[in-house]
Formats: structure tokens, C-alpha cells, sequence
């Protein structure tokens, strides 16, 4: 079984606005000074959701990922299987996809390598942990749902096309995104324009493959 991404749809509506007639003129309301009242008192923020950060050393320089352990249990938890039994480390970024300027991702992982690759996971859809694939997202490659094995791809760009949607017919469960870069998305970008095949793949990856992979030194927890 080959991972593979399926085609990527995505669409940029210029937002509609309607001409809005000006008011006719109406005479000032009379100033009064508003009755002392008390502060307001600010609002405790939201509680922060727990991550686990993971830096990926590659041979063009590292990235930090903040995984979501909390939003993305079932997912984050496979992640962290594979970084803390070091089955990433020497694993490369093979794919470049180019969706539009500014836009795509890259992927990697072990590539159904038998000596790395840990049991699927069930799917866990963003409808279920409130994530996106907005810019700097990480998110588990898959073929069917429930056939992500270890290979992931990080989203340049808003392409959150790639979210779950009940509206869709046929699989509409989207990826199972679990993280997202807080550090070195201009390594992310580098890889994303590095040069690629046009014959090199299956077909559905024709010209979406790095003619040099970039390689994954190691993968560890920074926490």
C-alpha cells in the first residue's frame, strides 16, 4: 500500500460587498456624562491547551513542532511513539506538493519502511479536535481512514480544504492534523521549492517528488 494525499482542492473567493446607501443627516444627540460605575475586571484568559514540543533536525536546519496532546490525543500520542523510539531519526522529506504561490506541503516519514512503521491508528478528524490546516499545520498522511501508519506532511498556507467536512459526499473525514510549527517554517518553505521530478512516483505524485530528499536527522522532545 502506497500513502498518498488525495488531490487537493482549493478555492479563493474575493469576499462581496454591498453598496450601502449613506444615512440621511440627523441632528446630534445631546452629550450627558456617563454615571461612575465600577472597573471591569479583565477576564482570566482561556486555559492553554497542552502541547509537547519536538524539534525535527534536517539537513537544511530545524524545526519546532508544538504537538497537541490535548486537542489530538490518539494522533499526538502515535507522533510521540515514533519520536521517542527514535524511528524517525534518518527518515527524509520526499514530497513537495505546490498547490499555488504560497501555498502546499511538504511530506515525509517512513515511507512503509517494515523495520519503522508502528500499527494504524483510528482516524481522529479536526470536526473532532476543533484543529485546521491553516500555515505551519502538522497532519498524518493517509490513504483510506484509519490507514495512517507514520507518514505526515506540513501545510504551507491556509488549506483547510483539507478539514473534515460532513457536508462532502464520499470520505469526507479529512486528515488527521495534530500539531503545528513554532519554529523554522522558512526551512519548511526551503523544502517546499527545492526542486523536484516529473517522472519519479506513482502517478498520482508525478512532479510532487524531491529529486533530493532532505533528510531527518532526528526527531526528539525539547520539553
Amino acid at each position: 500500500m502506497r500513502i498518498w494525499i488525495a488531490a487537493l482542492a482549493l478555492s479563493v473567493a474575493a469576499p462581496a460587498f454591498a453598496q450601502v446607501p449613506p444615512a440621511e443627516p440627523t441632528a446630534p444627540p445631546p452629550v450627558t456624562a456617563p454615571p461612575p460605575t465600577a472597573a471591569t475586571p479583565t477576564p482570566p484568559s482561556p486555559p492553554a491547551y497542552a502541547v509537547v514540543h519536538v524539534r525535527l533536525t534536517t539537513s537544511e536546519g530545524p524545526i519546532t513542532l508544538a504537538i497537541e496532546k490535548q486537542r489530538a490525543p490518539i494522533s499526538a500520542g502515535y507522533f510521540l511513539k515514533y519520536v521517542d523510539q527514535k524511528r524517525l531519526d534518518g527518515t527524509v522529506f520526499y514530497r513537495a506538493v505546490k498547490v499555488a504561490p504560497g501555498y502546499g506541503l511538504i511530506q515525509g516519514g517512513p515511507r512503509n519502511d517494515p523495520k519503522r512503521v508502528l500499527p494504524a491508528i483510528p482516524h481522529e478528524p479536526t470536526s473532532k479536535t476543533g484543529l485546521s490546516h491553516t500555515d505551519g499545520t502538522i497532519s498524518f498522511a493517509r490513504g483510506a481512514p484509519g490507514t495512517a501508519t507514520g507518514d505526515f506532511f506540513i501545510v504551507i498556507g491556509d488549506l483547510s480544504t483539507m478539514d473534515a467536512d460532513p457536508k462532502q459526499p464520499g470520505d469526507n473525514q479529512g486528515f488527521a492534523a495534530f500539531g503545528h510549527v513554532i519554529e523554522g517554517m522558512d526551512i519548511v518553505k526551503r523544502i517546499l521549492d527545492e526542486p523536484t521530478s516529473a517522472t519519479a512516483g506513482p502517478a498520482t505524485m508525478k512532479g510532487q517528488m524531491l529529486v533530493q530528499p532532505i533528510k531527518i536527522l532526528t526527531a526528539r522532545r525539547t520539553d
